[in-house]
């Protein structure tokens, strides 16, 4: 099967906001989702001294980007992780801080242009959506065992589905008379379910279900809430993070992390901050910055993005 086409999202602005951080020999980069190795292969090209530590869940990402990477395998350790298990996978590497910590977050080109894995609602494919083909519930399976309420708490939380009430009710009728198993009935169980009038605007109407589903299958949000505090805690004093993020769900747990620990404890009016006190990190971005128009009209993928990045200033106490 031929390697979907990749083009890797705010390439340069991330290279740039982690070249301080890494242009050392023997420095240590994580990209904690690598994908299809876009991004690492250009951080290993750029900066010769680098080894990179590549996660990702999905096992195929992982053998594309070897293959890939091949011409640096000497500097490469890449493992089938979530990224959440980063701390986990750095002591079993022996590496008890890094440099660099690049999150490219949400589903990745090859998961989305491969079929057969069922994230895209404008193919029929089976209704898995699992990064981790190995592991865990499928999409289906949530559609065909989530109550009504819970389903419809998945769609409105996850999708900010405005009719996510009225597509879960749908979605328990239909599976009544046949569970599902493939994303062409589910996509028709969705439209129906949205009023005429809605159907018109805000992109295709099943974009929202699907986003959610995939969430939900992925445990996407409770992964990211535990791996962000982790990735800040790996870094190195000097070290930068920089976060991608593709919805306003990842945008805002990002923001709360960086944010946090980019503020001291104390009271903003002390004439001086002890060392102590001063805050861990350094946010290098003014709020999340966007892809420029000529990037978009390139690579519509970028339309979506947020990047946020920060320097750790100092160790917890």
């Amino acid at each position: 099967m031929p390697t979907p086409a990749h083009v890797p999202v705010m390439l340069e602005r991330c290279l740039a906001l982690l070249a301080p951080a890494i242009t050392r020999d023997g420095a240590v980069v994580v990209d904690a989702t690598i994908g299809l190795g876009g991004h690492s292969e250009a951080l290993l090209s750029r900066f010769p001294g680098l080894h990179l530590v590549g996660l990702d869940r999905d096992p195929e990402a992982l053998a594309r980007s070897r293959e890939r990477l091949a011409d640096h395998a000497d500097r490469i350790t890449l493992v089938h992780a979530v990224y959440d298990r980063m701390p986990a996978v750095l002591a079993d590497l022996g590496l008890p801080q890094v440099d660099g910590v690049l999150f490219d977050l949400g589903v990745s080109s090859m998961q989305l242009d491969v079929a057969e894995r069922g994230f895209a609602y404008r193919h029929d494919a089976p209704l898995d959506m699992r990064m981790d083909p190995t592991h865990g519930p499928t999409a289906a399976e949530v559609l065909n065992t989530y109550p009504t309420g819970e389903l419809a708490r998945v769609l409105a939380r996850y999708g900010e589905e405005r009719f996510a009430r009225r597509i879960a009710a749908a979605v328990v009728r239909a599976r009544a008379e046949a569970p599902f198993t493939t994303s062409e009935r589910l996509v028709e169980v969705i439209r129906d379910s949205v009023p005429a009038p809605a159907r018109r605007t805000g992109g295709h109407p099943a974009k929202r279900t699907f986003q959610a589903l995939r969430i939900e299958v992925n445990d996407e949000l409770q992964v990211l809430e535990r791996a962000l505090p982790r990735a800040v805690d790996a870094l190195a004093v000097g070290g930068r993070i920089v976060v991608l993020s593709y919805h306003s769900l990842e945008d805002r747990i990002t923001k709360s992390v960086l944010t946090a620990r980019s503020r001291s404890q104390l009271p903003p009016d002390l004439p001086v901050v002890p060392a102590d006190d001063q805050p861990e990190l350094r946010l290098l971005v003014r709020g999340a910055q966007q892809a420029d128009p000529q990037e978009i009209a390139a690579n519509p993928r970028a339309k979506s993005v947020r990047l946020r990045a920060a320097e750790r200033m100092r160790r917890a106490a």
